[in-house]
């Protein structure tokens, strides 16, 4: 099982981004998934069921962030709008161990390398 973020770049604040997640090694559309970020601690941004129909999102990105899932393509992504000098730090994806996310980052079995996002002027 393989996960491996890209998009992560320095932009200024209000400005826009949109993080991928390539996954292999496992059938992708049978489980939910995540991105968290660390900064330096790690908190979950957003979640998506395996099939894309429910999501959930931290109050901090709620409105700004869009979390989304291509199951044909294996890739998960994360549109981020408005960014914010607080946005900045290291994002993950994660893979669930269901078809349903959990709040609780014990519950994620697989984790990526993570893609700097920096915020600033």
């Amino acid at each position: 099982e393989r996960l491996v973020e890209s998009g992560g770049a320095l932009v200024q604040p209000g400005g826009s981004l949109r993080l991928s997640c390539a996954a292999s090694g496992f059938t992708f559309s049978l489980y939910a998934m995540a991105w968290f970020r660390r900064a330096p601690e790690r908190e979950l941004l957003a979640a998506i069921s395996a099939n894309g129909d429910t999501t959930y999102y931290a109050d901090s990105v709620k409105g700004r962030f869009t979390i989304s899932r291509d199951n044909g393509l294996n890739t998960l992504y994360l549109q981020m709008d408005n960014l914010e000098e607080q946005d900045t730090g290291l994002y993950f994806c994660a893979k669930s161990g269901g078809p349903m996310y959990s709040l609780a980052h014990y519950s994620y079995d697989n984790w990526g390398q993570g893609t700097q996002v920096t915020v600033s002027s």
